[in-house]
């Protein structure tokens, strides 16, 4: 069954990009946020986006409006009820994400719609088990920026129905172009996983004092050849989500070289989340 209606939970960084890709590919589709503040908020995001694509020659001026005509809001999850597909990009924070998956098992109407998380490391089960449908829960991971980076990561649970699964990738490779590789349902999936412990190791090096953060991002960049450092890709993705996702990959697994270091915590505690809040392990101000 073609996905041709799609929703959107959250409009900040990861969730007006998932809807920035869609409204590209000619895609109806409709984000949901908690305010009207949030709307405009959104709103002005997708739209500098674009714009910036069309200054840079990726996008003409015509089909951005297109795009744009195909984007609408609403304020509450009862506005997504004849979503083919629904994508919760809310922060990493589990209880919040299983009420949102109880309220759409209610308010979409669809017996086929697929109930997605862009979680980057809850194990889906856990979302798919607020609902009572849970063979048409799966995982739509998404990368950082999403209209950018290739890659998405499906993730099917033991009860997913192989047809979500199916249908969820085929639309991400065919109608949104991108690479999909598919994971078990584990904590981090397949990038994080792997990832994860990479970044804490150079945040634990640098805390210790082993080196300094400009070196530690250069030694990466140059002699790995990394596009960025991991601690500026810490900020890039945000502190306060390596925080989530480094807890929920320790709950998991209870290996030590997921365990948060403290210098991270204290970071997040004293709101130095990264790029978006101008300041991390660098200065964006």
């Amino acid at each position: 069954m073609e996905i041709s209606r799609v929703g959107v939970i959250g409009g900040g960084q990861m969730g007006g990009g998932i809807a920035e890709l869609c409204i590209k590919a000619g895609i109806d589709t409709i984000v949901a946020e908690v305010s009207d503040d949030l709307v405009a908020r959104s709103q002005a995001g997708i739209e500098k986006s674009l714009s910036k694509a069309v200054e840079r020659e990726k996008l003409n001026a015509e089909a951005r409006d297109e795009a744009l005509s195909r984007l609408s809001y609403v304020t509450e999850l009862g506005g997504l009820a004849d979503r083919d597909l629904v994508i919760e990009a809310v922060i990493e924070n589990e209880a919040l994400k299983r009420e949102i998956f109880g309220t759409l098992d209610v308010t979409v109407t669809s017996e086929a719609a697929i109930l997605a998380s862009n979680t980057s490391s809850i194990p889906i089960t856990r979302l798919a088990q607020a609902t009572n449908r849970p063979g048409a829960v799966i995982g739509m991971h998404f990368f950082n920026p999403a209209p950018v980076m290739p890659l998405v990561e499906i993730i099917s649970t033991v009860v997913s129905a192989p047809e979500t699964v199916e249908r969820a990738a085929g639309f991400a490779a065919e109608r949104l172009g991108k690479v999909v590789v598919h994971a078990k349902d584990q904590a981090g999936f397949i990038v994080n996983k792997l990832l994860v412990p990479y970044i804490i190791d150079a945040i634990r090096m640098y805390e210790s004092g082993f080196a300094s953060k400009e070196d530690i991002d250069q030694g990466m960049v140059n002699g790995a050849a990394y596009p960025m450092g991991p601690l500026t890709l810490s900020d890039l993705i945000g502190l306060d989500t390596m925080l989530f996702v480094a807890e929920s990959l320790y709950e998991e697994f209870r290996e030590a070289r997921y365990a948060p270091p403290p210098l991270l915590k204290r970071m997040v505690e004293a709101g130095l989340l990264g790029r978006k809040a101008g300041r991390g392990f660098y200065d964006y101000s």
